[in-house]
This record gives structure tokens, sequence and C-alpha cells, in this order.
């Protein structure tokens, strides 16, 4: 990268910073700093849930099986779209209105005090798991060789995840939740911006679409491919339907806005969102793939815009990189720094802490989670490489985990007892046949053939394990028990609590300026440096200006509708 790149990731770590000290001025208190005090906009929170699914691991995962299989990655990611619509006709709303401030209140209220030391301490584990390959791929690409020979960014990889997960820790410790929801919707703009910019230039180098075709593999435009059919895309669309609604990173945006309206509204926008955007997102290997041959897939993303993009603007790539990494990693250390503050330390350590105190023990929990997760990145390449851990990862731990979690929302009889009973039996049928299996058995006993079948069908193996095995299960519990759980009891108590809280947020007519003011300043900053750029290099400068301007545009637009919605607001009051 040169001088104009360098300084455009500097302007941005110090947007991220910016955001991130006025929000803390928002964190008088625990619930504004994990739960937004419910007070999040709509559109933020499901701005921000689009961009918690995005990471470097999009771009590396996905955005290499794009440039290896074509039209699958965007299939896959289509999944994301049909499994968010979904959890928001059927599940956002019902978390809104149970008036919890975490998730994991939730589940000691539904399981108790053994189902959230059991839940809290898997899915710390797994999410640590999953959000270190994210963290992994991030490293991996901003320090990819282009065919020169020079990196992106010249330092090992090692370097590159332990510099960037501290930023993110530093960012999310200042300021809580509502650092992460507004980092989110700068991250998506960003990141917006400079895809577009990516696919409109390689585009133009492209050329037309025949001469695309002809420099493809054939079958690079088919919906599945390799071990990508269609019984996976079902069963990928099922995991990330149970990921959605009750993974505790997306269950604390349904909970940080005012009212279940505003819970389903905003998993609709993530759902649209994901359902019109993939092919965009995906593009620029897609393009690559008819240009150059032979490139590790895992680079494929950031080679292809390196391709393309002028001075400056390389920087930015990085920067939306970054920004979609930056965006996962900050909501998982936000929410479980929440769950260990407000649900351990709280109750069991120090139960008359003061709100600053609590302030307090949230960051230091997000700099300990922050610590463990980056040196789990590091050791990513030892344990199998970002697709088959996080694919892995997904197939066999997800639904067993989560299912039960969702399930005791909508049903008034399974127990802790029947949670534990899914969650173990899935999880230790998928080890023993991933795992234990082939160490048991060698080539030529009677057994080999299962073995081997385990083996050459991995994928079928996983989905079949890790989510029919956990619904079976669940669904033969509701049919068998006849009595009420207790911990149904107590939920529907704080339902009924809460109802009065949310009807009295349906009738507020309050607005809050503050996330609008700072997507607008955002924009005007973004679009004044494309501006610069386009001034200062001959290199795109059409492309560079138009876009610097239609920023700038959105900006003012924004900054009326502020304006009008205030005076409306006023009128009203008076």
């Amino acid at each position: 990268m040169g001088f104009l790149d360098f300084s455009t990731v500097l302007l941005y770590v110090a947007g991220l910073f910016a955001i991130s000290t006025l929000a803390a001025r928002r964190n008088t208190n625990h619930k504004e700093m994990f739960a937004a005090n419910r007070s999040s906009p709509w559109w933020a929170s499901g701005l921000s849930g689009f961009m918690t699914v995005f990471s470097a691991g999009t771009f590396v995962v996905w955005g290499g099986i794009a440039y290896e299989l074509g039209m699958v990655a965007v299939v896959i990611n289509l999944t994301y779209g049909v499994a968010a619509l979904l959890v928001g006709y059927f599940v956002a709303g019902y978390w809104n209105k149970m008036g919890v401030d975490t998730p994991a209140e939730y589940v000691n209220l539904r399981f108790g005090k053994a189902g959230l030391n059991f839940f809290t301490w898997t899915m710390l584990l797994k999410r640590v798991m999953g959000v270190s390959v994210s963290l992994y791929a991030l490293g991996v690409l901003l320090t990819a060789k282009s065919a020169d020979g020079q990196a992106i960014i010249p330092i090992s990889v090692e370097s590159a995840i332990i510099l960037f997960g501290v930023i993110v820790v530093l960012y999310t410790m200042q300021g809580g939740l509502w650092a992460v929801l507004m980092t989110d919707v700068l991250q998506f703009i960003v990141l917006t911006v400079v895809v577009f910019i990516v696919a409109v230039l390689m585009t133009m180098d492209v050329g037309s679409f025949a001469n695309f075709q002809a420099n493809t593999p054939s079958g690079f435009m088919l919906p599945t491919g390799g071990k990508y059919t269609w019984f996976f895309l079902l069963g990928w669309t099922t995991i990330n339907f149970f990921s959605f609604g009750a993974e505790w990173a997306f269950v604390q945006r349904f909970i940080a806005v005012k009212t279940p309206k505003d819970a389903r509204k905003s998993t609709y926008l993530f759902g649209v969102m994901y359902l019109i955007t993939p092919l965009f997102w995906m593009l620029p290997p897609l393009l690559y793939r008819s240009q150059v041959e032979g490139v590790a897939k895992e680079q494929a993303y950031i080679l292809a815009a390196q391709s393309v993009l002028p001075d400056g603007l390389l920087g930015l790539m990085v920067a939306a990189m970054f920004s979609a990494t930056a965006s996962m990693v900050s909501s998982q250390l936000n929410v479980f720094a929440g769950v260990l503050t407000n649900d351990f330390y709280r109750p069991l350590i120090n139960p008359k802490a003061t709100e600053k105190k609590l302030v307090f023990t949230g960051r230091f929990f997000t700099a300990l989670i922050g610590i463990l997760l980056t040196m789990m990145a590091i050791l990513v390449p030892y344990l199998g490489g970002a697709e088959d851990l996080i694919t892995t990862i997904n197939g066999m731990l997800v639904v067993p985990l989560l299912a039960p979690t969702l399930w005791g929302v909508f049903s008034k009889k399974i127990g802790i007892r029947h949670m534990l009973i899914v969650a173990l039996t899935s999880f230790g049928i998928g080890m023993f046949l991933r795992f234990g299996l082939p160490w048991l058995t060698q080539e030529g006993d009677a057994l080999w053939f299962v073995t081997e079948t385990v083996l050459n069908n991995k994928k079928m193996v996983e989905l079949f394990n890790g989510v029919l095995l956990p619904v079976c299960l669940l669904g033969f519990f509701e049919s068998i028990l006849r009595k009420r759980d207790m911990g149904a009891d107590q939920l529907d108590a704080k339902c009924d609590e809460s109802l009065a809280t949310i009807t009295a947020a349906e009738q507020e007519s309050t607005f809050d300026p503050y996330p609008a003011r700072m997507v607008m300043f955002s924009l005007f900053i973004l679009g004044g440096w494309m501006l610069f750029i386009g001034i200062r290099e001959a290199a795109e400068r059409v492309v560079l200006l138009s876009v610097g301007t239609v920023l700038l545009f959105l900006g003012g637009a924004i900054e009326v509708f502020i304006r009008r919605h205030l005076s409306r607001v006023s009128s009203k009051v008076n």
C-alpha cells in the first residue's frame, strides 16, 4: 500500500475511536453499555445484525468458494436471507417482549442456574472459536502478496491478528453496544462503497458476459457444486435459522430496540438485504476468475480488489475488510462481556455493585475475552484452516446448542434436563463420527466401510447429526411430556411485567438524532475523502468523483430528514 492507502486506513481507525468516544458518554449504566437502554433504532439494529454475519471470513471462505465454484457462493449467502426472514416472522418479536436485559437472563429464567452455566460456557467457547476464524481470515487477507510479491500490509499474519484484535477490543471496551451499533453502520457504508467501486471497475475490465463465460470453468454459473449440494443448502438454512433466532449477538439486537414490532422490522431489513445483495458482494472474485487462474482461493478477493483499485482506495478496501470482521468481533465481545457482568459478576460476586463498577467490570471482561480470541486466531492454521473449521463448528454445534434454547421460547414443557440431553447427545455422536470412528478403525476392518462412508460424506453426516437429530429429539420430548416446566411460568411472569413498558414505548413520540447524525457525519467524511482522492489521482477520477458526490448528497438528505423529524416531534409535544 502507498501513502494514500495508509492514510485512508488511519482515517478510518480514527473514525472508529471518535464514534466510540461519543458513545462512551451515553454509558452511564450497564443497560446502556450492553443493551443500548432498549432505545436503538430498528434500522441500526438491522444493519448491525447484517454486519454481524459479515466478516473477513466472508471474503476468505465464501469469496474463495466464489473464485473456485462460482455462483455456489452466492446461493449459500442467499440462505442467510431466507433464515433471517423466518426469524423475523416467528421469533424476533418474542425476544423483545420478554423484557430481559440480556439473553442470559432468559436462559436463567427458563432453564435455571444449571442451564445458564452450561449454555454460557459452551457458547462462549463456540463463539471464541468461530470469531477467531474470522480474525485469522482478516490477517490472511491483509498480508496477502500480489503477483509482484508485494504484501498489502508488510507484516506477519500473527502481527496483523494482534494489531487488529487490539483495535477492536479498545473501541468496544470504551463505547459498549452503542459503539458496536454505530460502528457497524459506518462499516456497512464503507464496505458497500468500496465493493461497489471494485465491482464497477472489474466489470469494465472483463467486458461482455460472453467473454466472462468463455474464461470460467464449466458449471461456474450453477447454483450447486462440489460438496455444496441442495441438501447442504437446506441444512445451512436451518442452522442459520437457529443461529439468528437464538445466538446471543442477534438476540441482543432484538432486545436493544423499543418494541417487538421494531425487532421484527430490524430482522426483516437484515433478511431482505441478504436476498438482494449476495451477487453484489461475490462479484469481485467471480469476475477475477475469468481474468486470473491459479491463485490461492483464500486470497482471491483482496487480489481482485488490488488489481483494479487506484492509490488510496486499496486502503479503503483494507478498511472495509477490517470493518466486516470488527463488526462480528465487537458484537461477540459486547454480548459476552454483558453476560459475565450482569449474570455472573453482579449476582454471584458483587450484588451491591454500583453502575460505575458494573461498567468498569464490563470493560475488563471485554478485554479478557478479546485476548482469548486473539490467541485462538493465531492457532487457527493448526486446527484445520478457516473453511473446514467454520463449517464444522457450525454444523456440529449451532443447532444442538441453540435449538433447545429457541424451543424453550415457545414450548412450556421442556426443561434443563431435556436441554442437556439434546445438546450432549447430538454433540457426542457428532464427535464420535467425526473423530472417534476413524481412530478406532483401520482400512480392512469389518467396520471400515462405515468409516469410509462417514469420511466421504462429512457434510451430510454433520448436517444429519447437527440439525436433524436435535430437532427430532426435541420433537420427541414435546410429544411425550405432559407437565409444564417451572421455568415456563417464570418466563410468562417476566413477559407480563414488561407489557406496560412495551405499551409505553409504542406510544412514545421521542426521536433520538444521535444514530442518524453518526451516519450523516460518516457519509460526509467518506464522501469528502473520495473527492480528495479523485482530484489528486487521475486513475478512475470520474468514478471516484461520482461516488464522493453521491455520498455527500446522501449525508445532506439525512440532515434534512433529521431536522424535519425533530420539528415534527417538537410540534406534537407543544
